[in-house]
């Protein structure tokens, strides 16, 4: 009855709706490192615990994390000198800031406004890699002239970047 109980517990109290196979999982997992606690006297890793149930870690990992309860991006993690960090301070993208999605927009916005023949022909230059020959002879017209509009193009992408 008592681990109907915790069954019952386990699958009714949870922010987030878990399916009823991987909460059985859960409790399984608790019991097995209940008593490997109770056998070595330390917490056991999640690797002892995979052992002891033979599940593979991941099974392991998937079914504890699916019980925990969510933690909300602006709960503080700890304080120092009065000041509280969240978890959203912590957790920081380098790579899709404000400023490189701006960047991207107005990359995109200048290009946009280059004609049909210079967006071709920087496409197969910046991402097919291909030299101003190979595009010369791709579109039908002299390396000079490829060269030419490449110039062109990459100038009026600036303006529209770095207007003076």
């Amino acid at each position: 009855m008592i681990s109907g109980e915790i069954r019952r517990y386990l699958r009714d109290n949870s922010a987030v709706r878990v399916s009823r196979s991987l909460r059985d999982l859960a409790y399984k997992v608790m019991q097995a490192r209940e008593a490997l606690i109770s056998s070595q006297q330390r917490e056991p890793s999640v690797d002892e615990v995979a052992k002891a149930l033979e599940l593979p870690v991941s099974e392991v990992v998937m079914a504890m994390d699916a019980i925990s309860d969510p933690v909300s991006l602006f709960d503080p993690v700890y304080g120092e000198a009065g000041e509280s960090v969240s978890v959203m301070d912590k957790i920081c993208d380098n790579k899709n800031t404000d400023a490189a999605w701006l960047e991207r927009i107005a990359l995109s916005e200048a290009v946009d406004k280059l004609g049909e023949r210079e967006k071709r022909i920087l496409a197969m230059r910046f991402f097919d890699g291909r030299t101003q020959m190979e595009v010369a002879a791709a579109i039908g017209i002299s390396q000079a002239q490829v060269s030419r509009l490449e110039k062109n193009a990459v100038g009026q992408i600036k303006k529209a970047l770095f207007p003076a």
